[in-house]
């Protein structure tokens, strides 16, 4: 037993001695080297080479200017500007949904501004349609709709033609005439382009309830609800990104925007039994067809009327069909 005992100690010492020089061994090594055996690590400039040296995420220097249709916003209040802060920096930094802005205003701006223009609508509301709906025909879980998100009841009340066959307020032009006259309406009953635009997203009986509850009306210093209390900030940074998109980061050439195809107009005052055959007649498809006259909402057409509709044509060489 005493002679086990012996051998288990000598076998222990063993072990410990051997530790011992394997970690002065280690300590020996030269500062900074690794064992042969070792890959050296990836160096910094290896890890980010997907990264441009020029890309910086910083914080957004504000205009000492803003306005939304010629009237100031209060700069001054420190909570004003946190609430336009926030709006920069998201729609800035967005920046694959800022792009498709930027392309999209470059093809329906042009349609958009001389109807505000001849109704006397300040220019700043084509960015309202812009945050209304992005420039696409976009339906809310409410049921609002198109560029300009009217309502099915607002749309009749001012005269828009809405039924199965036909849905106008999905026609760019005569939507856009809709929406100068309820924003004029608003601006006459509130006295600002603001508190019309902010009107425009709510409905003028949660305007009015605010404003009685809280003894102030003007828009800055009313407390509404989230969507409504950032909807002009967020309108004022689309307007400030679109109009100067360089000062924002953003490099996009000509070549890179949308553009509207040009069309001409066809009369129609009969029914239409299928619009495909009458899409071949002007050798394009029933895709192209609706894709410039999307308030057009089946395939056809009833009416008992005899109304008379100008459907859009795009001139040829724009699309290729067929073989």
């Amino acid at each position: 037993m005493r002679l086990l005992k012996n051998a288990l100690m000598l076998i222990g010492l063993i072990s410990v001695v051997s530790t011992l020089v394997f970690a002065v061994q280690q300590s020996a090594e030269p500062a900074g080297e690794a064992p042969e055996s070792m890959e050296a690590p990836e160096t910094v400039e290896a890890q980010d080479k997907n990264v441009s040296p020029a890309y910086r995420i910083s914080a957004i220097d504000i205009p000492g200017d803003l306005n939304f249709a010629g009237e100031s916003v209060p700069q001054d209040d420190p909570e004003i500007m946190e609430r336009v802060d926030r709006e920069f920096l998201v729609n800035t930094y967005w920046q694959s949904n800022a792009l498709l802005l930027m392309k999209r205003a470059h093809k329906y701006f042009p349609v958009i501004e001389p109807i505000l223009a001849k109704n006397g609508v300040p220019d700043d509301f084509k960015y309202l349609a812009v945050a209304e709906s992005g420039l696409e025909n976009v339906v809310s879980p409410a049921g609002a709709t198109g560029f300009w998100q009217i309502m099915k009841a607002t749309g009749r009340e001012y005269g828009l033609e809405i039924n199965d066959n036909v849905d106008e307020r999905y026609h760019l032009e005569k939507s856009t005439e809709v929406a100068c006259r309820y924003l004029k309406r608003y601006r006459d009953k509130y006295g600002s382009w603001t508190m019309a635009a902010a009107a425009y997203n709510t409905g003028t009986g949660s305007i009015d309830r605010y404003m009685g509850i809280q003894k102030v009306d003007d828009y800055y210093d009313l407390l509404l609800g989230a969507e409504t209390g950032r909807y002009v900030f967020r309108i004022l940074a689309i307007k400030e990104i679109l109009s100067h998109p360089e000062k924002y980061g953003f490099v996009i050439e000509k070549e890179d925007l949308y553009n509207e195809v040009p069309t001409f107009s066809v009369e129609v005052d009969t029914a239409v039994r299928n619009f495909a055959d009458f899409a071949n007649q002007y050798e394009i498809n029933y895709k192209i067809l609706k894709r410039h006259n999307p308030w057009l909402r089946e395939p056809h057409l009833n009416n008992a009327s005899r109304k008379k509709y100008q459907i859009a044509i795009p001139h040829k060489g724009y699309y290729k069909t067929g073989p």
